[in-house]
């Protein structure tokens, strides 16, 4: 199930600065996250982008989780 719904997340230098985005979109990554964030809802996301899935909003929290996993954190 994980990578399934990582593969619904494409890195490409030629979209949005290689920003991850929604496969086949140019719906990043940070935008949805920033939107669910602020309060919007999935209900909302999916009526502001009709193209958008759910799994593609479960794509981006997943992303995001697996993303901050690999951070270091160092003392200063």
């Amino acid at each position: 199930m994980k990578e399934r719904l990582l593969n619904r997340i494409e890195i490409n230098p030629q979209i949005m600065f290689g920003k991850p985005v929604i496969k086949g979109t140019r719906l990043t990554v940070e935008i949805i996250l920033e939107k669910l964030a602020y309060g919007e809802s999935e209900e909302g996301l999916l009526k502001e982008y009709p193209f958008l899935k759910k799994e593609d909003i479960k794509a981006a929290l997943l992303y995001a989780a697996k993303t901050l996993s690999l951070e270091e954190i160092f003392q200063v």
